[in-house]
């Protein structure tokens, strides 16, 4: 029996990987061999994380990245890479390094050469991670009401608290640093080669309310890819907000990225899809 094509799902901040868990079930009834490794010592469950923040506290944007390129180069198939928020920006830079087949980035963290969304940079400056000279010694978290603000805001407020309660966590405060000075003279961390002609095909998909990642972010760095003759597309979602992979609309984003996987050759080795 063939291998079948592995796909690595990428959380971003303030969810835990379990967020992915419906998009593993939908992607292995078509074939595939999905899987959603958390962050560097993220522990396994939602409670887990909120009451042992500290083992990821200290965590950076490289120390992520790292972490998946390790895991995208130990499967012996190439796998495809799927990333949300943060998660967006992590699979634009390794498929920039040519690893993995192709990558789908959703309402991705703006790369470097794009500015922050004012929600974003709000938001950042408000947390205390952000008012503290030792970055590292704090775990910024969102309240419900912040967690609405910017990551539910399309759904109902029952909606975003039921979503809330069962994927919320703490984010490293270094990671959300890192992000957030991405235009910094002296940060690369968030730089993507985005001139590479050789890469696999790469889709960015937004959300037209995304109040986080506005839709004008990831036209912008749809944009940045414009010198480069590898397959680059752009999806966007009308009435979607930054919850569209975990909320009652993931199904039509996971089936419009499974349709297009399939558009630019990438199978898996069983049918049933």
């Amino acid at each position: 029996m063939p291998n079948r094509t592995p796909v690595v799902f990428i959380h971003g901040f303030w969810l835990h990987a379990s967020c992915w868990e419906p998009w593993i079930d939908r992607f292995s009834a078509c074939g595939f061999e999905p899987v959603a490794p958390g962050w560097p010592g993220e522990p396994d469950t939602v409670s887990e994380a909120r009451r042992r923040g500290e083992a990821v506290a200290v965590v950076g944007l490289d120390d992520v990245v790292h972490h998946y390129a390790r895991i995208v180069r130990s499967f012996d198939t190439e796998p495809v890479m799927v990333g949300h928020s943060i998660g967006g920006l992590i699979v634009q830079r390794l498929i920039g390094m040519n690893l993995g087949r192709s990558a789908v980035a959703i309402a991705a963290a703006p790369i470097k050469g794009v500015q922050l969304g004012s929600a974003f940079a709000h938001l950042c400056a408000k947390l205390p991670a952000f008012s503290d000279p030792d970055i590292c010694a704090r775990l910024p978290e969102l309240s419900a009401e912040q967690f609405r603000y910017v990551i539910a805001n399309a759904v109902t407020e029952v909606e975003s608290a039921c979503l809330f309660e069962r994927y919320a966590i703490p984010s490293p405060g270094r990671t959300l640093f890192d992000a957030a000075y991405a235009n910094s003279a002296r940060n690369c961390r968030t730089s993507v080669r985005t001139d590479n002609a050789t890469r696999g095909p790469l889709l960015l998909i937004s959300g037209q309310e995304d109040c986080l990642v506005p839709d004008a972010i990831t036209r912008a760095v749809y944009k940045l890819y414009g010198d480069s003759r590898a397959v680059t597309e752009l999806k966007q979602f009308v009435d979607r907000g930054h919850s569209m992979i975990i909320d009652g609309g993931w199904r039509a984003v996971a089936d419009y990225t499974l349709t297009w996987l399939a558009h630019v050759g990438v199978s898996p080795s069983e049918q049933g899809c």
